[in-house]
């Protein structure tokens, strides 16, 4: 996230990034936390992804998504991902992760 929002990191340049609050997957819980984000959890739940390469990406979009749209729909959550790519999975499981974490109380 750069301040706050969705960005794909493939497309920016360090220097674009200076100067303003950058969030990675791993400042999704604080630093030496024992348990996963909320949303980390739903993904393990649903076994939604499988290799992990496009992880970061895909769990940093859907916090900005849920963050401004706590339920959204799944042509709203399809949409959001539609940057992301993923080799692995059809996708089905990473939707149906959004659901159940957008079911629970997430800190946003």
């Amino acid at each position: 996230l750069l301040d706050g929002d969705a960005t794909r990191s493939c497309l920016t340049f360090a220097v674009q990034a200076h100067g303003h609050a950058i969030t990675t997957v791993e400042g999704l819980t604080p630093e030496h936390a024992s348990e996963l984000h909320p949303l980390q959890t739903a993904f393990r739940q649903s076994h939604a992804l499988q290799c992990g390469f496009c992880t970061p990406g895909i769990l940093m979009t859907i916090v900005a998504l849920l963050r401004d749209q706590p339920n959204p729909s799944e042509q709203e959550i399809r949409d959001s991902l539609s940057g992301n790519l993923c080799r692995c999975t059809g996708y089905q499981n990473i939707v149906e992760a959004v659901k159940l974490a957008s079911d629970t109380t997430l800190p946003r």
